[in-house]
């Protein structure tokens, strides 16, 4: 009798296939190296602290330290509207001060403080996902070596 019920059960599901593949939107803006002291995306190679969206790319961000990151610094990531933000910090995980945190929770945001290859490979991820991801990445000679 269970064994019916499994299968008349079986039987209504409509199953599609998993994918399991990507699909990556060549129009996104993806990390395709990060080196010494510079971030390459598309064409450019990035030598100075940069704001990362699948849309947009904001050079010459001002920190070129964690300890020079301040809350107005926030303010061209809040632009971007992502759901979350990935800060890379150079060659080690450095977290900022408690402020910079607590203001991207209050603002209702994700928010995650990894390496800078980390926050590279983690931002991909997430754009091929199709999420709205912003990474705010310290790059070049004042932040650890990428």
């Amino acid at each position: 009798m269970l064994a019916r019920k499994y299968l008349r059960m079986r039987r209504s599901l409509k199953l599609h296939p998993m994918q399991f593949s990507l699909q990556s939107d060549s129009s996104a803006n993806l990390v395709r190296a990060c080196s010494d002291g510079e971030v390459r995306v598309r064409e450019h190679v990035i030598h100075n602290s940069v704001i990362l969206s699948a849309d947009e790319i904001v050079f010459d961000w001002p920190p070129v330290s964690v300890e020079d990151l301040e809350l107005q610094h926030l303010e061209a990531v809040f632009a971007l509207e992502p759901q979350i933000i990935l800060l890379g910090t150079g060659e080690r995980q450095v977290f900022p001060a408690p402020a910079i945190a607590a203001a991207v929770q209050a603002a209702g945001v994700g928010f995650e403080v990894m390496d800078t290859r980390a926050a590279c490979r983690t931002y991909n991820l997430l754009v091929q996902e199709g999420r709205r991801v912003a990474a705010a990445l310290i790059v070049g000679t004042g932040a650890e070596r990428c």
